[in-house]
This record gives C-alpha cells, sequence and structure tokens, in this order.
C-alpha cells in the first residue's frame, strides 16, 4: 500500500510530510495494538552480527536525522530495525536553518537539506530516552517488547554558535549527558548544513576535537565501570589525502568504528530542477560515490575498525552490495522516503532468502 500512501504524502512538502510521518509512528508506538500491528506487519527474522562490542539482531538500522529529538523510539523499533541512529542532539535547543529546508528530487529519487541540526536540545532527548525505558545501557520493563532488542545509537553535533575551536566542549558535555542512555555515539563532522563544521575533519581541529572525547570518555569509564563505543561520521566529498588524515587520527585517538557516508555537496548528473538548491545531497544519486568511499575506507583500514555504510542504499540489492564490500552496518533513510518501511524488513530477508 505505500506507493499510495506516498503519492498522497508527496502532496506535502517534505518536512510536512516528515513531521506527520515522525508523529503517526510516534502515535503507533504509544499505543500497545497498534504498535503489535507494526510488529507484525514489519517483523523481520534474526540476522544477528556483532560490531565494536555490540549485537545488533539484524545489519540494517536507520541513520541519523529522522528522529532527531528521539520523540518515536518505540514505534521505530517495530519496524525491524537492527539499530536506530537517532539525532542530531546538540547541547541547546536551537531552530535551524531558515525554511524551506528540504527538497524532494522525485525524478532523481534524491532529497537535498539544509536542516542545520533543528532540535530540542540535550536535555529534552535525555528525557524522551528515559521515558522509553533506557537507563544505564539496559532496557527496562517499561519499554516496547521489540524495543528492548534494538540497539540505540545518538548522533552528536555541535550547536551553531559554538566557535569551531570551542566545538570539543559541546562534544564531551554530550558524551556525559548520553553516555549510559544510549548503546553507542557518533561524532557527527561531516553534515555540510552547519556553517564551518566540515572543518572539524582536518587532522589538527580532529586531533583536538577526538582526543578531548578520548580523554573524557576514559574518565568516565573509570568512574561508571564501562565502555562506550563511539563512532565518527565522515563526509563523502573529502579527497584521499583528507581521508587519510582522518583516519589516521580516528585510529590513533582509540574510536571505534567509522560511519560512511553524510550527504555530498556534489550534484553531478542530477536532472531535477532541485539541484540549484544548497544542502546535503543524499538518495540514488549518492550510491556511486558512498561505495567508492566505502572501498576506500576499507581498504585503508584494513579489518582494523567496522565500518557503517549509509548514502544511496535504496533497495536490497544495494545493501546486500555494502555488506559483501565489508561493511559490517548499514543505514537507511531517504531509501524509506521512496520504497517505505517495508524496505527494511525486504533487505534483511534478502539476505538469506529468507521470509
Amino acid at each position: 500500500m505505500y506507493p499510495l500512501f506516498r503519492s498522497l504524502l508527496f502532496k506535502f512538502d517534505p518536512e510536512t510530510a516528515h513531521s506527520l510521518t515522525l508523529n503517526l509512528v510516534r502515535l503507533a508506538g504509544i499505543l500497545p495494538p497498534s504498535r503489535w500491528l507494526l510488529e507484525a506487519l514489519f517483523a523481520t527474522p534474526e540476522e544477528p552480527v556483532e560490531a565494536f562490542g555490540l549485537k545488533f539482531r539484524n545489519p540494517v538500522g536507520l541513520a541519523a536525522g529522522y528522529d532527531k529529538d528521539a520523540v518515536a523510539v518505540r514505534g521505530l523499533a517495530a519496524l525491524g530495525f537492527g539499530h536506530l541512529e537517532l539525532g542530531t542532539v546538540t547541547p541547546r535547543p536551537q531552530p535551524g536553518n531558515p525554511k524551506p529546508r528540504v527538497f524532494r528530487l522525485v525524478e532523481d529519487a534524491a532529497v537535498i537539506n539544509r536542516m542545520g541540526f533543528p532540535g530540542k536540545g540535550a536535555e529534552y532527548v535525555a528525557r524522551k530516552l528515559l521515558a522509553a525505558g533506557r537507563l544505564g545501557g539496559l532496557r527496562a520493563s517499561v519499554a516496547a517488547r521489540r524495543d528492548r532488542d534494538v540497539i540505540l545509537g545518538l548522533n552528536l553535533g555541535k550547536n551553531k554558535d559554538t566557535p569551531l575551536e570551542e566545538a570539543a566542549g559541546d562534544y564531551v558535555t554530550l558524551l556525559r549527558g548520553f553516555m549510559g542512555l544510549a548503546d553507542y555515539l557518533a561524532v557527527n563532522v561531516s553534515s555540510p548544513n552547519t556553517v564551518g563544521l566540515r572543518r572539524l575533519q582536518g587532522r589538527e581541529l580532529l586531533e583536538t576535537l577526538l582526543g578531548a572525547i578520548a580523554r573524557e570518555r576514559l574518565a568516565l569509564a573509570l568512574g561508571r565501570g564501562g565502555h562506550k563505543p563511539v563512532l565518527v561520521k565522515l563526509a563523502p566529498d573529502l579527497s584521499d589525502r583528507e581521508l587519510d588524515d582522518a583516519l589516521e587520527v580516528i585510529l590513533a585517538t582509540g574510536m571505534d568504528g567509522i560511519i560512511a557516508t553524510n550527504t555530498t555537496l556534489g550534484r553531478e548528473g542530477l536532472r531535477s530542477l532541485g539541484r540549484a538548491e544548497s544542502g546535503g545531497l543524499s538518495g540514488e544519486p549518492l550510491r556511486v560515490q558512498s561505495e567508492a568511499v566505502l572501498a576506500r575506507v576499507l581498504q585503508r583500514l584494513d579489518g582494523r575498525l567496522p565500518v557503517v555504510s549509509v548514502g544511496g542504499i535504496m533497495r536490497p540489492t544495494d545493501a546486500q552490495r555494502r555488506l559483501d564490500m565489508g561493511a559490517a552496518l548499514v543505514q537507511v533513510y531517504t531509501g524509506l522516503v521512496y520504497a517505505g518501511p517495508g524496505l527494511v524488513r525486504e533487505i534483511v530477508c534478502s539476505l538469506k532468502d529468507r521470509c
């Protein structure tokens, strides 16, 4: 039924449509009968994967950006994902960039966004995670039945008005606040929609940032008796030298994994009129570029860290290819916009011709 629903949904502007679907999923997750229905419709077979010390029930996750404020955890958990990456969350609330800031490129099966990390801030997200039944990394009995099996990641970003030289303070603040509320944390230094943020991927700034995170994590782990995986999300637009520098710093500072890739500033080959809009491009046009970056990252890491592949995964064969290349996990977002939530089940079922 999704093609019919999509035709209705696409009559709304993209940000309104996103808000509508997010709230529908949120409400479905709150009410037990609707949550159970979602669980039955989108049930996926077990396809366990272990990565950065965590066990995932399947390798398919939701990419950051869909549920920025952790308002729909229970509903999303019922859709068959192996993990949910929430956020991007910033220390303080902020409105993001002016609207309109999301654009569908239907002819290209793509989306351009320049959201700029809008959200209600760390305190609000922490309350939502606690309400969803998360405390100290353990699943509480008040959580939804399938929610207890879903790994929760949290994508971290700096506030727009925080100077780059002070960015480490924002990330360390978030690390302190969420180390006990998420299963892993993802350091977002690659969004193209916060001015200057991608400069944090440069060697000097990245060393300062990840060094501060590593020291704080060690201190927190010693105090609380546990290690929390920290991943770094990279852009697809880095040169070979820039990518090498970033990977060397990530390895040297003891981070636990890579997420490759964020959205791209490139516009090559687009046919849609919306290609002139600024912001990060996702969807089908990102597929080849994201695969190429994945191959480069895997070659340079040579098995030293697990890699999560995201960008341009629009169908089961795209996910299968990333996993065959060596990705430990995959994430989807724009693929859900065009194919619907059933894409998660389709991917997992296709991995071993199950269902």
